[in-house]
């Protein structure tokens, strides 16, 4: 893990195309801008945990199949 410090209006680069600001410092809360291209996903840490406890439990439900009643 790479550990920076960095003030505010200071930027980390990633790649050619992710750039992450420093917008605001107020006590333990720091606020980030993230640029990235709109391909690439981000998300909070809580958000993205959550994401994958619903696409696993999606995957391993059983699809319900309704059954058609052709008139008889």
């Amino acid at each position: 893990m790479l550990i920076l410090s960095r003030k505010v209006n200071e930027k980390v680069v990633i790649g050619d195309d992710i750039t992450v600001s420093i917008i605001e410092i107020r006590g333990d809360q720091v606020r980030l801008g993230i640029d990235a291209p709109k391909i690439v996903k981000v998300f909070r840490q809580e958000v993205f945990d959550a994401i994958k406890v619903e696409n696993k439990a999606a995957s391993q439900s059983v699809p319900v199949i309704p059954q058609i009643n052709f008139g008889k």
